[in-house]
């Protein structure tokens, strides 16, 4: 009995359940689940051809690396020419990210008995998500996952593994005991913005290693159906954790804490996207957010130009509400502030805590200044002190910044533009992208050129040049600090 409990435990609690989504069906289905969604006649054809430097193109669809280190892509068409066409510019990037999520869950499960189990346990919990997605988004999916035919074939079949990558953000917050998010977004408008922009900024803690956050993203989508969009993301992922559309509506998602999921439902990401790609505006995405169910409490922060505003819509597994924060500012953490506040299966717990402190020092830092702009934004998301100005150990869940983001942004809602960081973490440079310029000149591009708008750069981090920077860099350069060890999010980095 007590070894039972203790594999029930394990497979509860354990981070691996954040990454062994990939391992899913393995046993049962093989490598048929999803042949045959899509006839082979009628998959999109054409090869990918380089056209001039870091400028790759199939169709008038490109990809290309910056001058930043970021990866840009564009997009466009129907689900399924997305989906290929996605899958084909950035193959590589998916393969190596795969092999990061397989080399991590080979490190923390090494024995295979459990591997085993979870394996199994995911498949029976699992088995019926393509029920809870929009076929348009499985069509997209399933393109992807041709483009991964012959690859990792052990696994089992590319379609499911690329499907359940997208939950992997869902597990990864049901796990907050276990240290693994941590984000922060907050807003400016009116009084306290700089000519009264909407502006928003958000850190995506997610951690699974640096690794992870090596090769980002930036996607500008056009679809056949809806509004053009641009989000943050990696290879592979078709949801959105961060992004906005042309219309200058922005949705980012922040975890609140929850237990473990009794059912599978949609994951968050594919709702965001569902909202980043259908809604004009903050009513019509509580709509779609309110339609869908999913695995666990999460947190969605929209800001939308045509309403001059940003609304927090916090949801459960079995409830949706709509908050508008008063006043001319808005910020959330990881828990929950408007109607559903303390509902939290758990509200006491030290992640709660950690938000709880994190928020406070997002308002007192916005209520130091009398205006705020992108550039003073950014430097609250890099802000490493705890509330007063304290020093925190590096890591440290009450400082914003954690030394850890995936990626840090910020959108001018109004203006259609969005800053995106560079790395290391928040401290590289934020680049500017002015979506109308973005998409008028992206798609059938020619000449590898640029597509950010240099004059709107906001320079690295002078705390670059800091000791306790160069010790943290030190660390993991060096391998002193286990990059891929979770834990140091509760102890700090030690040097």
């Amino acid at each position: 009995m007590k070894i039972f409990k203790r594999i029930l435990l394990f497979a509860a609690l354990t981070f691996p359940l954040l990454l062994v989504f990939l391992f899913s069906l393995m046993v049962y289905s093989g490598n048929s689940f999803g042949r045959g969604m899509v006839p082979e006649s009628d998959l999109p054809a054409g090869e990918v051809l380089q056209i001039e430097g870091s400028l790759y193109g199939v169709e008038n669809n490109r990809f290309r690396r910056s001058e930043s280190g970021l990866y840009e892509m564009f997009v466009e068409g129907s689900p399924i020419e997305r989906g290929v066409y996605a899958g084909k510019l950035s193959r590589d990037l998916i393969i190596r990210q795969e092999d990061i999520f397989v080399g991590m869950i080979n490190r923390m499960v090494p024995n295979s008995f459990y591997r085993f189990f979870l394996q199994n346990f995911i498949y029976m919990f699992n088995r019926s998500i393509h029920r809870h997605i929009p076929e348009e988004f499985l069509l997209e999916i399933y393109g992807v996952s041709k483009q991964m035919e012959g690859v990792n074939e052990n696994l089992g079949s590319p379609y499911l593994r690329i499907l359940n990558y997208h939950a992997a953000h869902d597990i990864g917050h049901m796990l907050e005991n276990m240290n693994l998010v941590g984000c922060t977004a907050f807003s400016v408008k009116e009084g306290m913005s700089l000519n009264g922009d909407l502006i928003t900024a958000r850190n995506f803690d997610f951690y699974i290693g640096d690794r992870f956050a090596e090769e980002k993203i930036i996607s500008f989508v056009n679809p056949q159906s809806g509004i053009p969009f641009m989000k943050v993301t990696w290879g592979g992922m078709m949801g959105v954790v961060s992004g906005m559309n042309i219309e200058g509506l922005s949705i980012v998602i922040n975890a609140a804490e929850s237990g473990v999921p009794s059912t599978t439902a949609t994951p968050v990401s594919l709702v965001s996207r569902e909202v980043l790609q259908y809604a004009h505006d903050i009513e019509s995405a509580y709509r779609i957010i309110a339609s869908r169910n999913l695995f666990v409490n999460q947190i969605f922060f929209i800001s939308s130009a045509s309403d001059g505003r940003s609304a927090i819509i916090e949801k459960t597994t079995d409830t949706t509400e709509i908050y508008y924060p008063e006043g001319d500012f808005a910020a959330l953490t990881n828990h929950f502030i408007g109607k559903l506040k303390g509902s939290e299966k758990k509200p006491e717990t030290q992640s709660v805590k950690y938000s709880k402190g994190r928020l406070e020092r997002v308002k007192e830092l916005i209520l130091e200044k009398e205006v705020l702009d992108e550039k003073i934004m950014v430097e609250i998301l890099r802000d490493t002190r705890g509330l007063g100005g304290k020093p925190v150990e590096p890591g440290s869940e009450y400082a914003i910044n954690q030394y850890l983001a995936h990626h840090s942004i910020v959108f001018n809602n109004t203006k259609r533009i969005v800053y995106v960081s560079t790395s290391p973490w928040q401290f590289g440079e934020f680049v500017a992208y002015e979506l109308d310029n973005v998409f008028s000149q992206f798609p059938g591009m020619e000449k590898d050129r640029e597509l950010t708008t240099e004059t709107l750069t906001i320079e690295k981090d002078p705390f670059m040049e800091s000791d306790e920077f160069k010790k943290v860099k030190r660390s993991r350069d060096e391998g002193t600090f286990k990059a891929d060890d979770i834990r140091f999010r509760k102890d700090g980095l030690n040097f």
